[in-house]
């Protein structure tokens, strides 16, 4: 039978659907729950192949834990919150012309249903269904579809109305003002969610050094407010827009992009005039806490939509600043045209206002000139200010002139300092981003301060509480653990509302909606309960009624029988054993995810375990569907098959590494997986043998039968231990390309058609299939019911047979390979097809020495005393250190098993029983001699014999 990838597989999966395969209940026979749960998709787009990895992960785990007796339970569900969808119904109304042609050229959306496309439910809905439902299916996502919803359904929405109320009769809902990201096309804040562009942008408090012009404050940020009194000079650019503007009631010169985020930053601002600002340069300005005047220069590299877009220059202390200085003084022509005296610039020097060790009075012009940096443009530049931006923080000691921050360490004393600028009246404070953020909408996302609803994660008890969580929380891989409490230790205030879109309304003000994060942190208990909440009416769903649920009948005067009835259901489930999720939600999702759940339910309900996943590439480039830069899962599991998408994805990397897709890859996994496809039919009979004898005692094996049978026994350990520790790559590596290692071998040493020999081979495959099938399912299951009548799912996950296992079995076929390999390399590098072949095999003395390796340990001092006491070992003194030293180091890394098997290993019999193996490898008489039995030395080399590395001499 041909391999059909694509007949085999629809096969399964209309089997699967058909009988529910997938579905899981609480169960009566007392078998094990087991909760796995992956962050929902948000519908905005189609499912692309990164998407297919991030399902496809826990479904391998999912199905693991079936195998091995566990009732798991596996759901999805579909997160519509928020105005991306709004936004890409927008833009398709619209007719944006790269909107269509998404639509269009990367999802494939016939132009017929664009129509149906231009409502956000609609919208979604064709996502959900012709994409991601289509594309998990396709895949063999074992998933209980059962328990699917979306959250802008009202069941769901009085499910987080519960939450919010909760939340904010236990104080953890505070209304204030708070910076927030402000998309300023929809004019309300937006979250990580909602972000094109600058998803890793922080939003920074900057200090605004208020300088004065006549009767204007010409402020300018700056992070490190202490530089004040180094402050030689400003720049702005001579071709930007500047205004004078009220701000707050006084007369303030600022960029005309700054005027807006003053205003969204609670700024009373008005615009009374625009100028270019080439009319600033050449002012001087007066330094608040010196009273120095410095001149105003003009510069190209100032952005005037950063901050105020007037910027103070600190030669001595910035290498930015001490190299544009430099260039300044370079180009009197410029500064000339803009109407600067040369001899104004040149007389500016560094001004220092610290000492840092490692550095003389001018740090920055120590650290350019000592890196090489000579220009602004050099890439270096960055990691020399980094640098010295690091050291002087941390070590930087304030001049005198800071009178009672004089000698301080910047890093004790910089908030302080800034405090006590502010006081005087010389400092104020401004918030922008890190970097340039745009909304998914297409619009600016600035830093605003608005009066909302926001959580309150800076509460300490409640983080105590959620360090608690991750304490008791399996984190994989174990160093993303203080990711979760650096997370906990910076998270401060979260506004979880928003203006409109879609999502549940704030209970207590329904002009506002709970944002995307914030109403995805506990919906994971709401797939327990999915199914059978659509059974009850939406008003009867209120607080009393989750109370009861969740906290039980005391939680509530009368509680409603149903809710506890569902009690039971959601306690069966819980806790989620096991998160799968990308490992740049730990700094928002994941964390919040932790941090309810601490709240809200009891310490024995919090999650089990998170298991981080890393990104994908597309040919070595980030995936992006808006450049089309994608490949759909249906494209690739028509072309290769699901099963070759799915074992391509698990085994190019763990699922906490980044992976790469490539086409040239995935066709050879797809190569490989017809190989073995076409192996396993040689051992097929015409029908299924159900009753297969399983039983090794009655079978009539040889040697090398129970070293493959010992070889499939580690490899059962292997894998069951990397699976256990979610390493999806270790494990598929081994139970397919591994053991495959193990099987050519095999062939090459064996009559396969000796009845023991086949049973080998077919015991070696079921138990194959069995641990392949949580990653290729059609095929283990297809071939796995054709072997013995029952699918590989439906039995159980193979365990370790300690009477198979066979340390010294595997140490005799070790040394027979080695023997091999070290003829093939003597034959390939002197290029003689040789008629004889003699192996020697060490000395008894040598092998006495090797005792004493094994008794002493891998000490070569302590081997030589043992050795010693040996009066025949005395006698060759040299020989025994030269000899034990090279033994120390072949034992070093050994178990004590396998050192004890090697001492008992006779060598002259293994070699011997090979040679008839030996002889039809190379075509040659094979002749095993014992190096001190005084056999024929043509070649001399006899001698060169040691312990488990015979001498082999070719004629």
């Amino acid at each position: 039978m041909d391999y059909d990838p694509q007949d085999i597989e629809e096969r399964w999966r209309e089997r699967w659907a058909e009988t529910g395969r997938y579905e899981a209940d609480p169960d009566s026979e007392g078998e094990d729950a087991t909760f796995i749960t992956v962050p929902y998709p948000y519908p905005s787009g189609g499912m692309h192949i990164g998407h297919a990895r991030t399902y496809t992960v826990p479904d391998v785990y999912a199905r693991y834990r079936r195998q091995q007796g566990d009732n798991v339970l596996f759901p999805i569900a579909w997160h519509v919150t928020g105005t991306p969808i709004i936004g890409a119904v927008e833009r398709l109304k619209k007719g944006e012309e790269e909107q269509l042609s998404v639509l269009r050229d990367t999802y494939d959306v016939p132009e017929d249903t664009l129509q149906e496309l231009e409502t956000p439910m609609g919208y979604a809905r064709y996502f959900i269904e012709e994409h991601y439902k289509r594309g998990m299916k396709s895949l063999g996502l074992s998933i209980d579809w059962r328990r699917e919803f979306t959250t802008n359904d009202d069941r769901y929405s009085k499910f987080i109305t519960w939450q919010y109320e909760t939340l904010r009769e236990r104080g953890r809902l505070e209304k204030g003002l708070h910076p927030v990201k402000y998309c300023t096309n929809e004019e309300q804040p937006v979250t990580t969610h909602d972000i094109l562009e600058g998803e890793e942008a922080e939003y920074q408090e900057y200090t605004l050094i208020r300088f004065g012009l006549d009767d204007a404050v010409v402020p300018m940020a700056t992070l490190r407010p202490e530089t004040v009194r180094g402050v030689t000079n400003a720049y702005v650019n001579p071709d930007g827009t500047y205004v004078r503007a009220t701000v707050d009631g006084e007369t303030w010169l600022v960029s005309e992009a700054a005027t807006e985020k003053l205003r969204l930053q609670a700024h009373d601002v008005h615009v009374e005039e625009r100028f270019s600002g080439a009319e600033l340069v050449g002012e001087d300005v007066t330094n608040p806490v010196t009273g120095d005047e410095v001149p105003v220069l003009p510069a190209t590299f100032v952005d005037p939509d950063n901050a105020t877009g007037v910027v103070m220059s600190v030669p001595a202390h910035s290498p930015d600043d001490y190299l544009a200085l430099q260039e300044a003084k370079a180009d009197d022509e410029r500064m000339e045209r803009y109407g600067v005296d040369p001899a104004v610039v040149d007389a500016i020097e560094p001004i220092p206002i610290l000492d840092v060790e490692g550095y003389g009075d001018v740090p920055a012009r120590d650290a350019v000139e000592s890196a090489g940096v000579e220009s602004s443009n050099d890439p270096e530049l960055e990691d020399v200010t980094k640098e010295l931006y690091n050291r002087e923080f941390h070590a930087g000691r304030l001049h005198d002139d800071y009178e009672e921050f004089g000698g301080e360490v910047i890093e004790d004393v910089r908030e302080a300092y800034r405090d006590a600028g502010i006081d005087a009246g010389h400092f104020g404070t401004m918030y922008e981003f890190s970097e340039e953020v745009v909304c998914r909408c297409g619009g600016h996302v600035e830093v605003a301060e608005q009066d909302t609803w926001f959580l309150r994660y800076n509460d300490e008890d409640w983080k105590e509480m959620t360090k608690r969580v991750v304490e008791n929380m399996e984190c994989v891989p174990e160093n993303t653990e203080g990711e979760y409490y650096h997370t906990i230790d910076w998270l401060n205030e979260w506004p979880c509302i928003r203006n409109y879109g879609l999502g549940t309304r704030l209970p207590w003000d329904d002009d506002f909606v709970i944002e995307p994060l914030s109403d995805s942190t506990i919906y994971m208990a709401y797939y327990t309960l999915a199914p059978r909440l659509r059974e009850i009416p939406v008003d009867d769903l209120d607080r009393d009624f989750f109370d009861a649920l969740f906290y039980g009948s005391e939680a509530v005067e009368d509680p409603d029988p149903r809710a506890l009835d569902l009690r039971e259901e959601w306690q069966y489930w819980y806790p989620v054993d096991y998160r799968f999720s990308a490992n740049d939600l730990i700094s928002n999702h994941l964390t919040f995810y932790l941090f309810h759940h601490a709240e809200l339910f009891d310490e024995s309900q919090w999650p089990a375990g998170i298991v981080i996943m890393g990104m994908g590439l597309l040919e070595g480039e980030k995936m992006s569907s808006s450049k089309g830069h994608v490949v759909l899962p249906g494209e690739a599991i028509e072309r290769y098959g699901a099963d070759t998408v799915r074992f391509f994805l698990l085994n190019s990397a763990e699922p906490w590494q980044d992976y790469d897709w490539r086409a040239g890859q995935v066709e050879s996994v797809r190569n490989q997986l017809e190989r073995f496809w076409n192996r396993a039919q040689e051992l097929l009979a015409e029908e299924p043998v159900s009753t297969f004898d399983d039983d090794p005692a009655a079978q009539d094996l040889e040697h090398i039968d129970r070293w493959l049978l010992s070889k499939l026994q580690r490899t059962v350990r292997e894998v069951t231990e990397a699976m256990d520790g979610s390493e999806t790559r270790s494990a598929s590596q081994t139970a397919f390309y591994g053991f495959e290692e193990s099987l050519r071998w095999y062939r090459r040493r064996t009559d396969q058609d000796r009845a023991g020999a086949q049973w080998t081979l077919r015991h070696a495959l079921e138990t194959r299939l069995r641990l392949l099938a949580p990653f290729v399912p059609f095929m283990a299951n297809e071939l796995h019911e054709r072997l013995t009548g029952d699918p590989a799912e439906d039995v159980p996950w193979p365990e370790v047979d300690p009477a198979l296992e066979s340390t010294g079995a595997e140490l005799q076929e070790r040394q027979i390979e080695r023997l091999t390999e070290d003829i093939h390399d003597i034959v390939d590098v002197t290029g003689t097809d040789p008629d004889t072949i003699r192996v020697y095999v060490a000395a008894d003395w040598k092998r006495t020495v090797f005792d004493a390796v094994a008794e002493a340990g891998p000490d070569v001092g302590a081997v030589m005393s043992e050795a010693m006491s040996d009066p025949d070992l005395r006698e060759r003194g040299n020989e025994v250190n030269d000899l034990a030293g090279e033994l120390v180091e072949l034992a070093r890394d050994l178990d004590d098993g396998t050192v004890d098997a090697m001492r008992d290993l006779d060598e002259t019999r293994v070699y011997e029983a090979a040679v008839p193996f030996l002889e039809r490898e190379f075509d040659a008489d094979v002749t095993v001699y014992a190096e001190d039995a005084d056999p024929p030395d043509p070649g001399e080399k006899a001698g060169d014999a040691v312990p488990f590395r015979p001498a082999i001499y070719l004629e």
